[in-house]
């Protein structure tokens, strides 16, 4: 098993064990070289069942929303948009759990070779190390890993059902925590992206510390045998960058269908939980306001940790080239033509091999465009206030007709 003789992936199984319990990865035991044929197909096929029946249940509990929707929709006098953006988002959720499930379907192998890729990246790292002496990282990968994943897991699933947990004598409890269930199912792809997006910045901090060291020693190496290890060193390290760049694009191709749809569903949700804030609004009895803005705030930062664990990839990458520039500055550089060949390479990689997180090409996740994102839904909220303007005017108009009545 890859885990096996990989320190990251060892690192990285539990998290990908509790997403594998909640039918958003296959389990990592199915990638065992030594499981026996029978035995793996066994339990390929016991987990596609649960994995049906989870989608099952997942419709089930789409329609039960959908009347509850359209009983709150009669109650308010909302037949409005309303009514078509919840059954939108509704319907997101069954398209969400679908794609998921398909996912895992058609991209199988690719998950296969992406761990195979991360453990051999780690072997061939940890021994280009070797021969270094470094500093070590104060925060561990387990530490990192807890901290920007767990605790992000720890969270989601204590915060969910208590922001969207409505009323206990206006819901059906027979669906209610299966329903919330589903709602942290569907937010925990974000940080199973986090995840891959983070052992890949780790593989670069690695990558960076190894050319680092080559760095330090050209400073002061007049050897020529020495120098000429250093340049193929310089070179393996080169190619590990390359492929780095092409994992980082092997990851975006698995997420191509989840993430999308991710994204578009919690700017939907957003936009649908102010909505009904709104509506909700002329009701002095209303209590659940806090509610609405902490369940948009979550939906908000889940996207955000995407993006910026992604900025910090490509600044972790982009750094390298700083580093290639102190090397070219050495007097070695300028003596030894070889390594100066050898530079010139490696920073014409780095120029067309721009790190790029992205669904399939789809778009970019970064902090550019989640803040994009940010606007485009301030936007949608704004206008969806102006439309709100009207119906305010005419329920107070009412209100005080009929106080005058009485």
């Amino acid at each position: 098993m890859e885990t096996h003789r990989s320190r990251l992936l060892t690192t990285a199984r539990p998290y990908l064990q509790v997403f594998s319990v909640f039918g958003l990865t296959p389990p990592p035991l199915l990638f065992s070289r030594t499981m026996q044929k029978r035995r793996r197909w066994c339990l390929m096929a016991g987990y596609g069942c649960f994995a049906f029946g989870s989608l099952l249940v997942v419709i089930y509990e789409c329609y039960e929303n959908i009347v509850a929707l359209h009983q709150d929709v009669h109650q308010f006098h909302v037949e409005d948009f309303s009514k078509v953006m919840g059954r939108t988002q509704k319907v997101l959720i069954v398209a969400m759990a679908f794609c998921n499930q398909l996912n895992i379907l058609l991209n199988y192998r690719r998950l296969g070779r992406i761990y195979e890729d991360i453990a051999d990246l780690e072997i061939e790292i940890d021994n280009a190390w070797m021969g270094f002496s470094g500093r070590r990282y104060w925060w561990s990968l387990r530490f990192r890993l807890a901290f920007a994943v767990g605790l992000w897991m720890v969270l989601l699933v204590a915060f969910i059902p208590r922001f969207t947990l409505r009323r206990p004598g206006s819901f059906n409890w027979a669906y209610i925590i299966p329903t919330q269930i589903i709602l942290i199912i569907l937010q925990l792809k974000g940080p199973e992206y986090c995840l891959f997006v983070l052992l890949i910045y780790e593989l670069i901090l690695r990558v960076r510390h190894v050319l680092d060291q080559i760095h330090v020693e050209l400073k002061e190496c007049e050897c020529r045998d020495r120098i000429q290890e250093l340049c193929v060193a310089l070179k393996r390290n080169q190619l590990q960058v390359g492929r780095i760049w092409r994992l980082v694009s092997e990851i975006g191709s698995y997420f191509t269908l989840s993430m999308p749809l991710l994204i578009l569903y919690n700017g939907l949700t957003i936009l649908h939980v102010v909505n009904w804030a709104l509506i909700r609004s002329i009701d002095p009895n209303d209590g659940s306001q806090y509610k609405r803005f902490g369940a948009s705030l979550l939906l908000s930062i889940n996207l955000l940790l995407a993006c910026l664990y992604s900025e910090w990839c490509i600044k972790a990458y982009n750094s390298i080239t700083h580093t290639l520039h102190k090397i070219g500055c050495l007097p070695t550089a300028e003596k030894w033509p070889m390594l100066k060949m050898g530079l010139r390479e490696y920073s014409l990689q780095m120029e067309h091999l721009k790190l790029i997180f992205t669904c399939g090409g789809l778009f970019d996740i970064n902090l550019k465009y989640f803040g994009g994102m940010v606007i485009t839904i301030l936007g949608y909220i704004i206008i969806l206030v102006q439309f709100k303007i009207e119906v305010f005017a005419l329920f107070k108009n009412s209100h005080n007709i009929s106080n005058t009545t009485d």
